[in-house]
């Protein structure tokens, strides 16, 4: 085979030429497992012939680990961080006026636009003196253990593609999200719950679905669970009728024995590996997914922290005190949402911004505030990264030509983490002087992303899984570096 300057064969890279041939790397694709580096371990490591290992089993991270769990709180429809945390006292005196200002949403590229201003006061709270917008009264009380980011960005103002990209890092479906690269790069420390959980706000989930807590390809082991907070955790998970739980427990005994006699023969297959613990983790949930739900054993006091009790957060609130329970239990990763399909239930304010957030911070900032208080005072917080945010911002301007509504940005908008070896009382980025885009230490998503993995143990440039021929990365091919101004 002829191999030319570049060291191609054929005009293909060796990688490909390779791959395409076998020789040796077919088990890679299957494995995924970590190595010391946090790349690919050999496809040798754990591959006998009959060898069965629990692709959740826990894996220690390779570099030293700020945070053991995160809680994703996601605002999707996209909040307005010019009437939140991102405070721009220009746009009080330009409300009402049309100025010449480029802008990129839903409505696509335009010129210029009406200014419409904060409709709500901001005030100083901590002793870092952050900003903090009058809906959210409860979370400014918490300012000092928050590390605000005021220069996200993203590639897309479209809901679907955006939420794809801040949960997989890619505006297509079919990769995994981040709870899936912390579950499989880390494994579960607790094997009667998942290691990755996500609750839906009781309106329903959001545009594309279960895509956005997809494992994508890899196995389906490392895909979120969705998980309930009244009545049945699980659904179908309750055991047959008329069958005991020692005759299920022999069938799937029964079951095993099978399926380790098929497996036996193969180098390795990890897509029965990931059947098989299924089948085991159904059976353990059976027995301890109620009792992680359990809240009403909680005392009245944290259910009040919580704003359990009251109409307004008793949702929220009782989904955050559970994320806070399943932590406690060695979850890895939590995925809350707060918004749900249809726009009058999410935060996508394209009419009425007032009723809308109003809303929606209504429902919400008692309940965060009350998971941070109570991780911090268990000592939980130092060990849990906790991130707010939606798939995107809002445009400083009106979307229609009367009313407040904004349309979707995501040139500069707000996401904060808190925890988890995250600074506390600073800001870091800035937008221009309208808010309406990020102009000093911009960062993109897979920044973010980034942040996260380093915080959980790992070199995000380095943590890879082998699909169609590449090492592929939650960071992309072009890789990207944490937030290092936000680390402690």
């Amino acid at each position: 085979m002829a191999i030319d300057r570049q060291g191609s064969f054929c005009g293909r890279t060796r990688r490909e030429m390779l791959w395409e041939a076998g020789a040796g790397f077919t088990g890679l694709a299957l494995a995924g497992l970590l190595g010391k580096d946090g790349g690919l371990a050999s496809a040798a490591e754990g591959s006998k012939p009959g060898a069965f290992a629990n692709p959740l089993a826990p894996k220690k991270p390779p570099l030293p680990a700020k945070a053991k769990s995160v809680i994703f709180l996601f605002m999707y429809g996209g909040p307005s961080q010019v009437d939140t945390f991102d405070y721009k006292p220009e746009l009080y005196k330009l409300d009402g006026k049309t100025i010449p200002i480029k802008t990129f949403g839903r409505g696509g590229k335009k010129n210029e636009g009406r200014v419409v201003g904060p409709k709500w006061k901001f005030q100083q709270y901590g002793q870092s003196g952050k900003f903090v917008s009058d809906l959210f009264p409860n979370l400014a009380t918490c300012v000092d253990d928050i590390a605000f980011l005021h220069s996200m960005t993203a590639d897309s103002p479209i809901h679907g593609s955006a939420m794809l990209q801040m949960n997989t890092g890619k505006i297509l479906s079919g990769s995994p999200c981040l709870g899936s690269w912390v579950n499989y790069g880390l494994g579960s420390v607790n094997e009667n719950l998942p290691g990755f959980v996500v609750m839906l706000d009781p309106t329903g989930g959001p545009i594309s679905g279960s895509k956005n807590w997809s494992s994508g390809y890899m196995p389906a082991t490392y895909q979120g669970t969705i998980l309930r907070s009244a009545g049945a955790p699980v659904l179908d998970l309750k055991r047959p009728e008329g069958r005991t739980e020692a005759e299920q427990r022999d069938m799937l005994d029964a079951l095993r024995g099978f399926n380790e006699e098929h497996h036996a023969s193969r180098i390795d297959n990890s897509n029965l590996a990931a059947r098989i613990a299924s089948y085991e983790m159904a059976f353990a949930m059976q027995r301890h997914a109620p009792e992680a739900v359990g809240i009403d054993e909680e005392s009245d006091e944290t259910k009040a922290l919580y704003g359990i009790g009251e109409k307004k957060t008793e949702d929220f609130g009782r989904r955050c005190l559970l994320a806070r329970r399943l932590v406690e239990r060695g979850v890895r990763f939590v995925q809350l949402y707060a918004g749900g399909a249809h726009n009058d239930s999410n935060w996508d304010a394209h009419g009425n911004l007032v009723d809308n957030h109003t809303y929606h911070a209504g429902r919400t900032d008692k309940p965060i505030a009350g998971l941070l208080k109570d991780l911090k005072r268990r000592g939980l917080l130092d060990e849990t990264l906790v991130i707010w945010g939606g798939e995107f911002g809002r445009q400083p301007t009106a979307e229609y030509a009367e009313g407040t509504g904004r349309d979707h940005n995501a040139a500069g908008f707000t996401m904060w983490m808190a925890g988890g070896g995250i600074k506390g009382g600073i800001s870091v980025g800035e937008t221009d002087e309208l808010g309406g885009s990020a102009v000093a230490d911009r960062f993109h998503v897979r920044h973010m992303h980034a942040t996260v993995l380093h915080q959980m143990g790992f070199d995000p440039n380095h943590l890879s899984y082998f699909y169609n021929g590449l090492d592929q990365k939650l960071v992309g091919v072009e890789g990207a570096d944490p937030i290092r101004q936000i680390i402690a």
